[in-house]
């Protein structure tokens, strides 16, 4: 594939982590839908206010979770008993890890 797409002078869109550094470095231009997916994703920084439902409890038995529209999951500490109330949350901490990113937050007051 790669070499059909050098021949034709085409760019590649995938997914596929590792056929993207290939890609890159076969210097063929590469579309990875994950890194799109990721650079529109609503930026949240620590010490900004928002509101989202709460719809479980979290692995603490105080934590509530909610989700973001892109999927994003949201763990917000002393709100187990918010479960189907949307709050206003603080953001306290954002971490990005393999599997995406997750915002904690705390109940503005």
């Amino acid at each position: 594939m790669l070499n059909l797409a050098k021949s034709l002078h085409c760019k590649i869109i995938t997914t596929d982590f590792n056929l993207n550094k290939v890609a890159s470095v076969s210097n063929i231009v590469v579309l990875n839908v994950n890194d799109l997916a990721n650079a529109v994703k609503t930026a949240l920084l620590p010490g900004e206010k928002f509101k989202i439902k709460i719809v479980h409890i979290g692995k603490d038995p105080n934590q509530g979770i909610g989700y973001l529209a892109d999927g994003t999951m949201v763990v917000v500490s002393e709100a187990a008993n918010q479960i189907g109330d949307k709050i206003e949350l603080l953001v306290t901490k954002t971490i990005q890890g393999p599997a995406g990113r997750m915002i904690f937050g705390k109940i503005t007051e």
